[in-house]
């Protein structure tokens, strides 16, 4: 199953034995293993409760930074509490690093939501 919009891209397939996720954007993919896709889509939806519930502790113009963190990934958001740029980097045995622009935040977190149950 791959979902997709403009600037985001998600997929999760069970039959390879190790990578069975895959994240990207327009001009990039990383393959993801299930603990990984387990932990982005878990700290994805950190970084989106975060966010909302700064929206009531922030004026209109201000901007924030958050990031949420597991021993297999990273990942930040930069800018408004509705309107931010996301980048992931993987920790583990392979160095990647990706982001997403913010028009595709908000599509990105619904598809993830609806993936896979982990």
């Amino acid at each position: 199953m791959l979902k997709k919009g403009k600037g985001w891209r998600i997929g999760w397939q069970e039959k390879p034995d190790i990578y069975k996720g895959l994240i990207g954007a327009d001009d990039w993919a990383l393959e993801l293993s299930a603990p990984e896709m387990e932990d982005f889509c878990r700290l994805l939806a950190q970084i989106r409760d975060t966010m909302d519930s700064m929206a009531e502790h922030l004026m209109e113009e201000e901007t924030i930074s958050c990031e949420v963190e597991s021993p297999l990934l990273w990942l930040g958001a930069d800018g408004y509490v509705n309107n931010y740029r996301l980048r992931i980097i993987l920790h583990q045995h392979r160095g990647a690093e990706g982001s997403w622009q913010s028009h595709a935040i908000p599509e990105l977190i619904k598809a993830a939501q609806s993936l896979k149950s982990f």
